[in-house]
């Protein structure tokens, strides 16, 4: 843990995981730096429109499938259920957080969540969202919503954790990706570990793979050759963590195509064997593991302090 409390900043490539290749040398050397590994997801429900997926998957990072029983098709579903889900303030310790998106429909979802939120118009002038505009305008931009400008940290600080929504599936993917590697690249140049930003900002990279069915790639598979095994001896081994809720057997788990994740603080994050963004190296090399990405903010709000543990 750090001595002071992060402030935390998640890239999440919508649908961009498949598009990412050798050229994106940033998203490579993020992941060479921190800890890799997956967040797990249920199936999506049969005739799931675009639009609903990204909804129900970010909801999914954000533990709060249940304001969104219709994967936030139908907005008064959303505003019908906002009762029973408290404020993301509420959940972790008056975290101020924000959401950065030009999805309307996630707009709607989040600011029911009690985010704030945000568009890519609101950082940059004429809203120009080019890749040049990720590196050398929208990264410092960011850092300022959480308190970092001129290399200083700040006592004072808008937003304790800011999630960047990017990704138009695969209309704009390989645009996209290249904004997103963009944007990553100018964010470790600013918080260059000999900069007292670096051992303060959490980041996180999460790639998912938007869309898919159960007969996508089968090598994008978490499983391992023993959970595989049909065998009577395979019902001796103990089920992963991934595939439970407490006590309780998750059964919706789908095994493949997961979120990628990197993590990176400096000082604070161990750095595994992974040298490239990719799902093999990750289930490879990474130390991460996977974990169900419902988890994954619980997780966030314990290294920014505002969770008392881990999972809480």
């Amino acid at each position: 843990m750090a001595d002071k409390a992060s402030r935390g900043l998640v890239v999440y490539g919508d649908g961009l995981a498949r598009f990412i290749d050798k050229s994106h040398a940033n998203l490579h050397s993020l992941a060479s730096r921190g800890c890799c590994g997956f967040l797990s997801l249920p199936y999506s429900p049969p005739s799931e429109s675009e639009d609903s997926r990204i909804v129900r998957e970010f909801a999914q990072l954000l533990d709060a499938c249940e304001a969104s029983p219709n994967g936030g098709d139908n907005t008064a579903d959303v505003e019908y259920q906002k009762c029973l889900m408290p404020t993301i303030s509420e959940r972790f310790m008056g975290m101020r957080s924000a959401i950065i998106t030009n999805n309307s429909r996630l707009k709607a979802f989040g600011g029911k969540l009690g985010f704030t939120m945000l568009q890519l118009s609101d950082l940059l002038d004429n809203g120009h969202a080019v890749a040049e505009s990720a590196r050398d305008v929208l990264a410092p931009e960011l850092l300022k919503l959480l308190g970092f400008q001129d290399g200083k940290t700040s006592e004072t600080n808008p937003f304790d954790l800011v999630f960047i929504h990017v990704g138009d599936g695969e209309k704009n993917g390989q645009k996209d990706t290249e904004y997103v590697n963009n944007l990553v690249g100018g964010l470790m140049h600013i918080a260059d570990p000999r900069s007292e930003i670096g051992s303060r900002l959490h980041m996180s990279l999460v790639m998912s793979y938007g869309s898919v069915s159960e007969d996508d790639d089968p090598s994008l598979s978490v499983l391992t050759s023993k959970d595989e095994d049909k065998s009577d001896l395979s019902l001796i081994f103990p089920r992963q963590s991934y595939t439970m809720k407490g006590q309780n057997l998750r059964n919706d788990v789908r095994h493949h195509s997961p979120m990628l994740i990197a993590q990176w603080q400096n000082g604070v994050t161990r750095k595994d064997a992974a040298e490239a963004f990719s799902f093999n190296d990750f289930k490879e090399h990474g130390a991460g593991l996977t974990i169900p990405a419902d988890r994954f903010v619980h997780e966030i709000a314990f290294k920014l302090w505002k969770a008392p543990k881990y999972g809480a």
